[in-house]
């Protein structure tokens, strides 16, 4: 559902966009492609993926269907001669590139003991380093553009210390991402060159993110990252560079008022799950409140701080809650979990539970389990309450901030079948 009209000034244009063969990516190739722009898609997905929808040639038909050109290019933006190739084969075919969408990422959300290097050099070397490369690859042709930009889809440089003490390696690989937009921006204003970065508000409905969290109630459409794209892409690049632009502000920007239509769940326009690295004013209200005497860390808001939500007295929620929990247990959930979990609940309740689903019938309570944990989850009271409610799923709490895990992530995530049990016999 695009809010935002198509006004032609992309017509001809050569988009470069990476990872552009599904979700973001080819949300703003679409959208640039109804102007009649030119798109090469350099990703790496040719062959279809087992779980999501899409390849660089299914989204080259896509886009050659609304009345773009569009030139699919196997690109790993690790490979300095992929993407040379693609460069090189874009010019071929069009004569050259006017912009760049670097939207290829990758996404960790461990802490640093549980970050192992493999990953580490994953989000670096296609966050930063393939950003960088992208970008110095592009650049002879961009300078010889009349209409030259760059893209990044990264955030705003936050330098709040809570977004790099829950995940201070995928931080630093988004973060450098928005430096070359720093750097870039300033670098390349004698050449014309426009330099963004653009980052959603709220959490954006992806395959891949309904995939991991099961659900897209609480997000937005892509439509409004494309829209957003699209306007950011359509200005003077002499006039409009070093931004780090907010999706829901360039929109309402060009006269968007209603924003409803971008929700996935227009039930839930006003109750959305709010992204990473923001200080939102009303959720960091909340947060500063909340000082745990443990770590001593202040509480910020994470990515799934409701809009809406209600400060209120967690007292007695979490005894309340393991007196319920204690309801459900049986061999049958014993048999399918296998995994004993300990739980370090964080706030005004802080304290050690333990749910042992591996052994006999099942048991918890407080305090640490007898048997060794498989799992140590650990998280604010409120939130591992509205965890147990089913209205934050352990997938979206790990993935935004909320629950850090200690030990086997799989096994943590098989929580959510006792608690689907747990709400079915409320």
């Amino acid at each position: 559902m695009s809010l935002v009209a198509n006004t032609g000034k992309l017509a001809g244009r050569t988009l470069f966009i990476t990872g552009a063969s599904r979700g973001i990516g080819k949300a703003i190739a679409l959208k640039a492609a109804k102007d009649g722009a030119n798109v090469v898609i350099a990703a790496k997905t040719a062959d279809p993926h087992p779980k999501l929808p899409g390849t660089i040639y299914t989204a080259a038909e896509e886009i050659e269907a609304l009345g773009g050109k569009a030139l699919p290019c196997i690109v790993d933006v690790r490979d300095e001669k992929q993407i040379q190739k693609a460069v090189d084969e874009a010019v071929k075919k069009f004569n050259g590139i006017d912009i760049l969408v670097n939207n290829a990422s990758a996404i960790v959300l461990t802490d640093t003991a549980n970050t192992d290097m493999k990953r580490y050099d994953l989000m670096h070397n296609i966050n930063t380093r393939g950003t960088f490369l992208a970008s110095k690859l592009c650049l002879p042709y961009l300078k010889a553009s009349n209409h030259a930009h760059i893209l990044n889809l990264s955030p705003p440089l936050n330098m709040n210390p809570y977004w790099f003490s829950v995940h201070v390696a995928y931080t630093m690989a988004k973060y450098g991402m928005s430096m070359c937009v720093l750097g870039m921006a300033e670098e390349f204003k004698q050449d014309n060159i426009a330099v963004n970065a653009l980052w959603p508000k709220t959490a954006i409905a992806t395959a891949a993110i309904e995939m991991l969290t099961g659900t897209s109630s609480t997000s937005r459409k892509v439509e409004i990252v494309s829209d957003a794209a699209y306007v950011i892409l359509s200005k003077d690049p002499k006039t409009y560079t070093g931004n780090f632009a907010i999706d829901e502000d360039i929109v309402k920007s060009v006269g968007v008022k209603d924003l409803t239509p971008y929700a996935c769940d227009p039930k839930n326009a006003d109750n959305l799950l709010l992204d990473g690295f923001l200080d939102v004013p009303e959720a960091l209200a909340q947060h500063q409140k909340t000082i745990t005497s443990a770590n001593r860390v202040r509480q910020y808001h994470t990515s799934a701080v409701h809009y809406k939500e209600k400060e209120g007295s967690s007292e007695g929620q979490i005894p309340t809650l393991f007196a319920s929990i204690s309801k459900v247990l049986s061999s049958d959930l014993v048999q399918k979990t296998q995994a004993v979990y300990q739980f370090n609940v964080k706030g005004k309740e802080e304290g050690v539970w333990h749910i042992d689903l591996k052994n006999g019938d099942g048991q918890c309570g407080q305090g640490e389990p007898k048997n060794p944990p498989d799992a140590t989850l650990t998280m604010d009271g409120q939130h591992f309450a509205e965890m147990f409610a089913g209205k934050l799923k352990p997938t979206t709490a790990f993935m935004m901030g909320k629950l850090k895990i200690k030990g086997d992530i799989q096994k943590a995530m098989k929580l959510e079948k006792m608690m689907k049990s747990l709400q079915k016999k409320k």
